[in-house]
């Protein structure tokens, strides 16, 4: 028997675990303009510590939302970019955006209803 946690049938809940947490939206749409070096990502949001990033960009990579390139030359550098399926993700975060957006400042009765 299935517990109610389980979210094989639910895509919206395998979407959120594998986005979820809270650096990968911000990992995910900073590279969503243009691939970035480690340090790069790493400066622009100070307030992770090196090893969480590494563990975030590892998980992301692994689900297959990005992708990881080794430079050999002097001095070494990794740059790191949305995959296709990655890149498939910024429609939603945009969207997701927008209905933060659409929800502040508005009272439960002024909000607009998306579409089906």
């Amino acid at each position: 028997m299935k517990s109610n946690l389980d979210h094989a049938d639910c895509p919206a809940m395998e979407t959120i675990a594998l986005i979820g947490g809270r650096w990968k939206v911000i990992i995910l749409h900073m590279l969503s303009k243009h691939a970035r070096r480690f340090g790069e990502i790493n400066v622009r949001i100070p307030s992770i510590s090196r090893k969480v990033l590494t563990e975030q960009l590892r998980e992301l990579e692994a689900d297959g939302l990005i992708s990881r390139k080794q430079y050999t030359e002097l001095p070494q550098k990794v740059e790191y970019a949305l995959t296709d399926l990655g890149k498939s993700l910024c429609p939603l975060l945009a969207y997701i955006s927008a209905w933060k957006k659409n929800v502040e400042g508005n009272s439960s009765q002024d909000i607009i209803q998306l579409p089906d």
